[in-house]
């Protein structure tokens, strides 16, 4: 079974709720109607009866709930809930109405903070920056969790390296130009993503041009520093190590060669990058050249799920990512 087939079996298991704001989208309405027919997962759509019949085509989503924010019930709760978390920055009862009424984005936050959505999936037209502020604004950042952050799950096909092909590749999405704590913090939160998606043990790599000591540079010193915070703050018995050069990383024989002595070296499914443009350049290498299945970017560190997709996405990878989420909202449970 591949990745995304295995994660969509383990959330038919618990049928989450997601909510899908970007009902202007026809990719939203053909990756609704494929995760209704799978049952993959309850789905909202934020909108009125007017605006989704409007825009949904032919496709039957006869089985999502259409929420209106200008007539449900709830947008008042919603309003004050509002205002009361964001009082100290000005917003006020008029501002926040307007706000909710206009930007679904928003809407669907506070349903996810109302605990009347699981999760949302939002960003095939809208930026990375638009989909996180309202969740950093309203959900804010994980009990114990030092940063937000993003990665991407990628699936090789005919690849032995990794697991079996599937990688974790963090930060890709939305961390600039981490420090050595933000690096670490990355990475130990990455690990826990890889953990909970696949089921398969982290093999985390921090990835520099330079192998243990090869080169010398500040940017170099940046990945030693955040692998000596990173092992410091570990669990007991992840495999964590660096740096690496991206072959030391992942190509068993490049590693042994290289890296001999590491537990990491050749052996990585977690691969860290030094900052985004490394991550986000990387990541689209492997989809373009590699014909890699490519989720995310995925957001680790908020405190309820919330996944931003790329603005090329396709409708299938919408359906993935809904999936993701619910099985993150899942473990949330736990």
């Amino acid at each position: 079974m591949g990745f995304i087939d295995d994660i969509k079996a383990r959330a038919k298991t618990s049928k989450k709720t997601i909510v899908l704001p970007e009902t202007e989208d026809i990719r939203t309405y053909e990756a609704a109607e494929a995760v209704l027919k799978e049952g993959t997962a309850n789905l909202i759509l934020v909108g009125s009866e007017e605006e989704i019949a409007k825009n949904k085509g032919s496709f039957d989503i006869s089985g999502a709930t259409i929420v209106d924010p200008a007539k449900s019930e709830k947008t008042d709760a919603y309003i004050a809930k509002l205002v009361e978390l964001r009082e100290k920055k000005g917003m006020t009862e008029e501002k926040a109405r307007e706000l909710l009424l206009t930007n679904y984005l928003y809407y669907g936050v506070m349903m996810v903070k109302m605990k009347d959505a699981d999760g949302m999936v939002s960003g095939a037209c809208h930026s990375t920056a638009d989909t996180l502020r309202p969740s950093l604004q309203i959900l804010k950042t994980k009990p114990g969790t030092k940063l937000v952050s993003a990665f991407f799950i990628m699936v090789v096909p005919d690849c032995e390296m990794g697991a079996n092909g599937t990688f974790l590749f963090g930060d890709s999405g939305l961390e600039q130009n981490p420090d050595p704590e933000k690096l670490a913090a990355i990475a130990l939160s990455s690990a826990d993503s890889f953990r909970l998606l696949t089921e398969k043990e982290p093999v985390v790599a921090l990835l520099s041009h330079s192998t243990k000591g090869s080169a010398k540079h500040a940017d170099v010193d940046k990945v030693v520093e955040a692998t000596k915070i990173a092992k410091e703050n570990a669990p007991e018995g992840l495999l964590i190590d660096g740096e690496f050069q991206l072959d030391a990383a992942i190509v068993p024989s490049v590693g042994a060669s290289k890296a001999p002595g590491s537990p990491v070296a050749g052996k990585a499914n977690v691969l860290i990058f030094p900052d985004l443009d490394a991550g986000n350049i990387g990541y689209k290498l492997v989809q373009r050249l590699a014909k890699a299945e490519a989720y995310g970017p995925l957001t680790q560190g908020i405190a309820a799920p919330v996944n931003d997709l790329s603005r090329g996405c396709s409708a299938k990878d919408i359906e993935g990512v809904i999936a993701i989420t619910a099985v993150q909202a899942m473990a949330e449970d736990k």
